[in-house]
């Protein structure tokens, strides 16, 4: 226990020197800019919450966006009728996600399996068409809720902080949370919420809920109810979900439907199971890669292709530009696709299986007795 105990507060230290450091090891990769560590450090915190409910119970949803989307309006709100402050929105996103996500996870937890992901792809769906169309008063429809001069902050203006002329900006106690300030607040909640992460795994209540995903069936004859387990590990991966999208509204305080559509719900399943279900790094890992891939090839046009294959003999470059413009630009989903292929072929266990096979060829730690693969998620799932 004692080493176990050590090598979870390493593990813990190397993560929170790496989130830390970013500015600096990302440079060689031109991925140091404010904006872009800050979406790493939110899709981690989404991607770590998911991956509570998806890798320790394997129990699959694809509705965590309606929370996520729970969570900037929370904000967003919370910006508009209180404060500019940050904390107070933040707050409100976690406690607004996460009554959400208790309402429909006691009605979806009722059934399991691929019926338990329609349920929750249901319930997102309605989630954005409600935010969409029907609660428009509350959400502004197809427009986004935005900041309006004329918005009541109340705890703003009894501490005399006066409305002027121009639109107020995010603040952490009067410190403006753009650029490095708004990527390090991101930061330290990642830390935070990774070391949340890192003691419900390792906590009475993470064992009982990797026995519900070793074998639920079992555990129930047993008389064992597990039930409330799942419920509150719903709850809390849609409180990290809510508190991802109050993140999102820390430098660009705008909510939006379409942070509630499925893509979003699968996008986090793409990040966990690219970066490895059930581990502790992996879901980060997986995050940082799609956004990075997402910011990298969707930004290349034909122009900058062009510029890339002037090497070649004309006719063999305009071969080349045709070709490579398939997987960049507005296309660049079909490079991640293909990209998701490879690792769920070749590393089923995700990042994080490529990572300890590198480990076992240089002889450090030992080979597991069974390597963790979608397959084994899947079927856990089937058995529940």
């Amino acid at each position: 226990m004692n080493k176990s105990a050590t090598s979870d507060w390493l593990l813990f230290l190397c993560f929170t020197v790496a989130v830390l450091a970013m500015p600096i090891w990302l440079k060689p990769f031109g991925a140091d800019y404010p904006d872009l560590m800050q979406r790493f450090a939110i899709f981690g915190i989404f991607a770590i919450g998911f991956n509570i409910l998806f890798g320790l119970t394997g129990y699959l949803s694809f509705g965590h966006a309606a929370f996520l989307g729970a969570g900037s309006y929370a904000a967003l709100w919370s910006y508009k009728l209180l404060t500019m402050n940050v904390i107070p929105a933040v707050i409100f996103s976690i406690i607004i996600a996460g009554i959400f996500a208790f309402l429909i996870g006691f009605v979806s937890l009722r059934r399991s399996g691929i019926y338990f992901s329609i349920l929750t792809l249901a319930f997102a769906q309605m989630s954005y068409n409600l935010a969409y169309s029907v609660l428009m008063p509350i959400t502004n429809g197809e427009t986004g809720l935005q900041l309006n001069l004329a918005d009541p902050r109340i705890l703003d203006r009894a501490a005399g902080i006066e409305a002027t002329n121009s639109l107020p900006l995010p603040n952490i106690f009067g410190v403006a949370t753009t650029g490095m300030p708004g990527f390090y607040f991101c930061a330290v909640i990642l830390i935070i919420g990774f070391f949340i992460a890192l003691r419900i795994t390792r906590s009475p209540f993470g064992m009982m809920l990797k026995a519900i995903k070793s074998n639920q069936t079992r555990m129930a004859y047993t008389g064992f109810n597990t039930r409330p387990y799942l419920l509150w590990a719903f709850v809390i991966s849609g409180m990290y979900a809510g508190l991802a999208g109050g993140l999102m509204a820390v430098t660009d305080p705008l909510a939006g439907a379409e942070r509630m559509q499925w893509t979003a719900s699968g996008e986090v399943v793409l990040m966990t199971i690219l970066g490895g279900v059930g581990t502790l790094i992996g879901p980060v890992l997986g995050a940082a890669l799609i956004k990075y891939f997402e910011n990298i090839f969707s930004s290349f046009n034909k122009s900058e292709l062009q510029e890339v294959f002037a090497f070649l003999p004309e006719g063999l470059a305009d071969i080349m530009v045709s070709v490579s413009s398939m997987f960049v630009g507005k296309s660049w989903h079909l490079t991640l696709g293909l990209v998701f292929m490879i690792v769920v072929i070749f590393l089923p266990g995700g990042i994080m299986e490529g990572v300890r096979r590198m480990g076992r060829m240089f002889g450090i730690g030992k080979a597991p007795k069974e390597p963790l693969s979608v397959a084994n998620t899947q079927g856990s799932q089937a058995n529940g």
